[in-house]
């Protein structure tokens, strides 16, 4: 029997549906993503959905309320950890850190509970385990050690609460919790100038730290609970809360730094 001639066209047909069908396999990976990206979950702007929550001052996100937290945890180890370096403190620019901690966080304790209350949020009446930590650290130092310790210990949780500080202001939605944050933004940074001017942060270390313990943006994390009906009460930092610090906070900067400034 002889072979079956080749149809004419039938090898052009088939390989031409190859390509067809490989194109078409193609297109679809990359419509598909595109096209149910709007029903996924854990995006940035699902997790901001789920965790805001309206109040009269404006929409209040899991941020908004993490960051009213940290501000009421930093006053409560911060605020004691400057009353420590003003008595423990052998240099006087380690008794004036503590003397601009202390005032500070006063004020700005004063400044969280007032924004609380008006939100109708619970915030801590303790540190957290690493703040009881850091301050159990302090006590036990003594002499130059301790302004070291207080120096180094102090710049890090600083520099840390600098970043949220920036993030809330530049992304709140909520007048009450924009205005906190400008206060915040004040205050931390005075507090990181007067820490530096003690001439013992190890800016090395700072680096190391920062660099290696850096968290995930904070929108990823569970948020703190919305308001609610009947707030814990909070307890002051200190009895007599000073309303406004005494001492001349930075002002903010009006012209951008020397293009060389840092170099050598």
């Amino acid at each position: 029997m002889r072979p079956r001639p080749p149809v004419p066209g039938r090898g052009i047909l088939s390989g031409t549906g190859l390509i067809i069908t490989g194109l078409t396999a193609t297109l679809v990976a990359l419509i598909v993503p595109i096209w149910s990206y709007a029903d996924r979950s854990g995006t940035g702007l699902d997790v901001l959905n789920a965790e805001t929550v309206s109040t009269r001052y404006g929409p209040l996100s899991g941020l908004d309320r993490e960051f009213l937290t940290k501000v009421r945890l930093a006053g409560l180890w911060e605020l004691p950890a400057g009353q420590q370096a003003q008595q423990k403190g052998t240099t006087p620019a380690v008794k004036t850190a503590g003397e601009h901690l202390v005032e500070g966080h006063a004020f700005l304790d004063e400044r969280v509970r007032d924004v609380a209350a008006k939100l109708s949020l619970t915030l801590p009446n303790e540190p957290n385990e690493q703040q009881r930590g850091w301050l159990a650290t302090l006590t036990s130092a003594q002499g130059t050690e301790y302004d070291w310790q207080f120096a180094n210990i102090l710049r890090v949780a600083h520099g840390k609460v600098f970043s949220v500080v920036a993030q809330v202001r530049a992304s709140t939605r909520n007048t009450l919790v924009r205005q906190l944050a400008e206060d915040a933004n004040t205050t931390v940074l005075d507090h990181i100038k007067v820490l530096e001017a003690t001439g013992y942060v190890d800016f090395d270390a700072l680096a190391r730290d920062m660099a290696a313990h850096s968290t995930p943006p904070l929108t990823r994390s569970p948020a703190p609970p919305g308001p609610v009906t009947d707030p814990s009460p909070v307890i002051p930092v200190t009895p007599s809360p000073v309303p406004t610090p005494t001492y001349t906070l930075p002002p903010a900067a009006t012209s951008r730094p020397p293009t060389n400034a840092g170099k050598s």
